[in-house]
């Protein structure tokens, strides 16, 4: 009887997710209804709030797929309990992305839960753990943008319609970056199952820095602008024109005031 209530108190949703998530329901009601007197503050507490529930979503992802890939010790460390204040590095989780996002626009791959790879067996499971996390990215993106693609538009106010642009945005970038095959990212644990030993050893040093490679590299304009190029076609595939996520960063950054053009925009 105590394990039994032990798994299920691993597996409740902690109240810090569920206050995060009020936060983003309230600020995304007050987004559409133009309740907010500041309509930039609401857009800016909205996409904030679901931008955290996405980086809490990516992590549980990982953790859950491990838990059925054979790592049980994921419960006993709280990641099935969604709860952002457990992840092994509460920064690169959660403050440093919700930092990027306020200071670039840009969905920086967060990320430490810290799987008992000992306990998993097998490549593929090995590859789909660490393929979890920017699946849900990808999934969220799509969860977003469906008016979009839908063609569902009619009736969505224009700062809703905005704030999901650019939200979409940062799932896009996110999802990205992490698949990226570089050590320290998800895109690395994919593949490394299949690397050889010797390879894995060579690359191991580097591992810890790869997250501030990527970062470095960002600030080269001949990357930035072909990695934004990335990001424009995934979203205009996704139905989302470039004007609709500007527009939605712009209002996000609401301390610099939003473009006429913007308000204007039907």
């Amino acid at each position: 009887m105590t394990t039994a209530t032990t798994r299920r108190a691993e597996r409740r949703v902690s109240p810090v997710f569920a206050g995060i998530l009020a936060v983003m329901a309230v600020t995304g009601w007050a987004t559409w209804t133009g309740f907010a007197a500041q309509p930039g503050l609401a857009v800016f507490l909205f996409v904030t709030s679901a931008w955290v529930v996405s980086l809490c979503l990516h992590e549980y992802a990982h953790a859950r797929t491990a838990l059925h890939s054979g790592d049980i010790s994921v419960g006993s460390k709280g990641y099935l309990t969604l709860n952002p204040l457990k992840y092994t590095h509460a920064l690169l989780s959660v403050v440093l992305p919700v930092l990027f996002v306020i200071m670039g626009g840009i969905g920086l791959p967060g990320g430490a839960v810290f799987i008992e790879r000992g306990r998993v067996r097998g490549r593929w499971r090995h590859s789909l753990i660490s393929a979890a996390g920017p699946l849900t990215n990808v999934l969220f993106a799509i969860v977003c943008t469906a008016p979009f693609w839908l063609h569902a538009l009619d009736g969505v106010p224009r700062d809703f319609r905005f704030a999901l642009a650019f939200l979409a945005l940062l799932q896009v970038s996110a999802a990205i970056l992490n698949f990226l095959p570089v050590p320290g990212l998800d895109g690395y644990g994919v593949i490394e199952p299949w690397l050889s030993y010797r390879i894995k050893r060579q690359v191991e040093p580097f591992a810890q820095w790869g997250l501030m490679l990527v970062f470095a590299l960002l600030w080269v304009p001949s990357v930035n602008q072909a990695f934004f190029g990335l990001v424009d076609t995934v979203m205009r595939a996704l139905g989302v024109d470039a004007g609709s996520s500007d527009c939605g960063y712009r209002l996000y950054r609401f301390w610099n005031g939003t473009p006429e053009l913007c308000l204007i925009s039907p």
